[in-house]
């Protein structure tokens, strides 16, 4: 087992190793007492995996009750939040119960939106059951639903007091869903890691642990430095502003890594067009994106998608911040007026 400790606001250890689901209720009570807990899950997730969670949680000593909402991004609504809240109330929870997300970012961002709000905060867990999950969203804290506007743009900050990534959990991805994943833990070697994108050439699977434990590594890294997303924590955004574009035109059909993917190409291909970024190194990403079964462009053009973009909670007041990178390893934060944004779409669609 591999332990990272988060020191934020909330410190709290991430621990990464096979077999632990089994043990997430001796690892859950060595932080939390034994309370009712709240299992939150979707209807993908939940015959795979809630009973042996309440099962673990029981032989621990909880209390479990497994909740389940319909999976994909409609469920990060205000309407399953609202429900959630009340069925919080109507049964009673108080400040010493807690919750678990058990699933993906949705169910994660979800459940830690809810615990953030529900009687101005309880404790939650993280179980994240998908590469993505474990290697980004259940990690730092950044809650939050979707409204009509945008993505993510009710939310709060807020950090779990645990998270177990059980790779094992993995194993029962389909391919396309995994190969979805691939696209955050992508992000983090361009961004500033670039063994770790040198890694990713020879497969996730073989090294899941070690990739896992590595990207949350550089997380917590940035998460310490800059909590609340004011400065360097902006980094890990990269291809975000056209992936969030790409998710609102396509109503959602286009999901978060696949859009992740285009999004990291399409601005780092705008990089290479105004000679801040070398050629090779656009030829890696591609070659690498594209061997992990990821796409690589979109049909929406640069103005649809600058006009969805800047809707984004990234933008602040005339301009907005995109992530950019130099080269693989090397990404910088660069703030452009928002009127240039469709500009720099344009040249980084193919």
């Amino acid at each position: 087992m591999i332990t990272i400790q988060v020191n934020a606001s909330t410190k709290y250890d991430v621990l990464v190793g096979k077999g632990l689901f089994a043990r997430a209720g001796e690892l859950t009570k060595e932080v939390l007492s034994p309370c009712r807990a709240l299992i939150l899950t979707d209807d993908h997730v939940a015959p795979l995996y809630a009973n042996a969670l309440s099962a673990s949680l029981t032989a621990a000593g909880f209390v479990p009750e497994v909740y389940v909402v319909p999976h994909g991004e409609g469920s990060k609504s205000l309407g399953t939040l609202g429900a959630l809240l009340e069925h919080l109330a109507e049964h009673k929870y108080t400040r010493t119960d807690a919750m678990f997300a058990l699933g993906g970012g949705v169910v994660g961002d979800l459940c830690g939106f809810c615990a953030s709000v529900y009687l101005r905060g309880i404790p939650f867990v993280q179980i994240p059951t998908t590469l993505l999950a474990c290697v980004d969203s259940s990690v730092g804290g950044k809650t939050a639903v979707n409204l009509d506007a945008g993505k993510n743009l009710a939310g709060a900050f807020y950090q779990p007091r645990l998270v177990i990534c059980d790779p094992d959990t993995l194993s029962s991805l389909p391919p396309e869903i995994f190969a979805d994943s691939c696209a955050e833990v992508i992000k983090y070697g361009v961004i500033n890691d670039r063994a770790l994108f040198s890694m990713l050439e020879d497969g996730i699977s073989p090294a899941s642990e070690q990739i896992i434990a590595r990207c949350v590594q550089n997380k917590r890294d940035v998460v310490e430095k800059d909590e609340f997303d004011t400065g360097m924590r902006q980094l890990l955004n990269l291809g975000h502003t056209v992936a969030h574009a790409i998710e609102k035109c396509s109503n959602f059909q286009i999901s978060h890594g696949s859009a992740v993917a285009i999004g990291t190409v399409t601005i780092m291909r705008a990089a290479v067009a105004q000679g801040l970024c070398p050629t090779a190194d656009l030829d890696e990403l591609l070659s690498l994106t594209k061997q992990l079964g990821l796409p690589v462009s979109c049909d929406f053009g640069a103005d649809e998608l600058a006009k969805a973009a800047l809707s984004d909670k990234k933008r602040a007041g005339g301009s907005i911040t995109l992530v950019v990178p130099y080269a693989i390893g090397d990404s910088r934060l660069c703030k452009i007026p928002a009127a240039d944004v469709g500009t720099w779409f344009a040249k980084g669609l193919a």
